[in-house]
């Protein structure tokens, strides 16, 4: 059998294959009011669509644990009720297709308040629906980003308090798998990185004081988290900086921690934190640090970034390079992404009766 098409078991949870669908942020919800950070329509005909297209597990785009936690003002949210049931309706389509549901629960720290990438992406005030971003250091993210709130140790004991309501809530909503998104630059990302984190507390200037809160978030989320239902975690494996940032050997060694404290997964990007920083973008091109995690650590890995051939994929499960695939912008390109892998590479996937025919 294709590695890319063999289940994989975390916990008491079976995935049907190893095609995955990345989170992408939509920017499609309501930026205030009652239906601020609801999914609609749009959400609904998005992941529903990669679900009958075959895809094993989907996660969600990234889902803001408070209202001053989204990236945009039209990002999705899971900070009240009314965000729940309309999640509901999502899950229970996906779970009739047999696959299980993920969330990526986020906080996007000094790097929230920006408008949609396609109207510029620069950041907005209140008069936009904007709000003051916070962060670990009082550093703005780029020239023409307003400076955060430094953040007290109070606050950082909130966030993390804003994670574990959060993740009681998806569950509530019926998600499968939760992800902590420790990565682009958002705020664990912001706190992990010593470019990012100028703190002199506990929450700064070592190794162990600049983790400690992505642990913290960890703890707060699987003490909500049913004990059989996995948790991943989403990393930056580096900043992409010679020196001053977040390294692939942190990476390595931050991942034994998440495992102790409960992560089933290490999701493994990079970049977001620096800008204006080169990364050299190919296919393929963050799997080396999939690679050396699970090469050096006992915690399993996916991988993400520009992996669109289905050789290309079964290759990288084959050598043992990472656990699963996740599929972004290929998938927004064909939703029947892993079907068609399937039929290249004898493998088998979900199809609904009605698109029968075209098999």
């Amino acid at each position: 059998m294709s590695a890319l098409f063999e289940p994989y078991t975390l916990r008491s949870l079976t995935v049907p294959n190893r095609v995955w669908m990345a989170p992408m942020c939509q920017y499609s919800a309501a930026p205030d009011g009652p239906d601020a950070g609801v999914p609609t329509d749009w959400h609904f005909a998005h992941l529903a669509a990669r679900a009958t297209g075959g895809t094993g597990l989907i996660i969600t785009e990234a889902t803001a644990v408070s209202s001053e936690g989204r990236i945009s003002p039209y990002d999705l949210g899971i900070w009240n009720d009314r965000q729940v049931e309309a999640f509901r309706r999502i899950t229970s389509f996906l779970d009739q297709q047999g696959v299980p549901f993920g969330i990526q629960l986020a906080h996007a720290g000094r790097k929230a308040s920006t408008d949609k990438p396609w109207n510029g992406g620069a950041p907005v005030g209140p008069d936009a629906h904007g709000w003051q971003p916070v962060a670990p250091s009082a550093l703005p993210f780029d020239e023409g980003h307003p400076v955060p709130a430094e953040l007290t140790v109070a606050q950082i004991k909130e966030i993390a308090g804003q994670f574990a309501g959060a993740a009681r809530r998806a569950l509530d909503a019926g998600f499968r798998v939760a992800e902590v998104h420790g990565a682009h630059g958002y705020l664990i990302h912001q706190f992990l990185s010593p470019y990012s984190n100028h703190r002199t507390d506990e929450y700064g200037g070592s190794f162990e004081n600049r983790t400690r809160f992505a642990l913290e978030v960890v703890d707060a989320v699987r003490a909500v988290w049913p004990e059989e239902l996995p948790v991943f975690f989403r990393i930056s494996a580096t900043d992409w900086l010679d020196e001053g940032g977040w390294t692939a050997g942190d990476t390595v060694r931050l991942a034994p921690l998440l495992k102790a404290h409960g992560v089933d997964l290490l999701d493994v990007s990079t970049g977001g934190n620096v800008p204006h920083v080169r990364i050299p973008v190919g296919p393929g091109y963050q799997v080396p640090f999939a690679a050396r995690v699970k090469a050096e650590t006992d915690l399993p890995v996916a991988v993400v970034g520009l992996i669109t051939e289905p050789e290309q994929a079964e290759k990288i499960l084959a050598g043992s390079e990472a656990d699963a695939v996740l599929l972004a912008r290929e998938l927004l390109r064909n939703p029947s992404w892993a079907r068609r892998a399937a039929s290249e590479l004898g493998g088998d996937v979900h199809t609904p009766p009605q698109y029968l025919r075209a098999v």
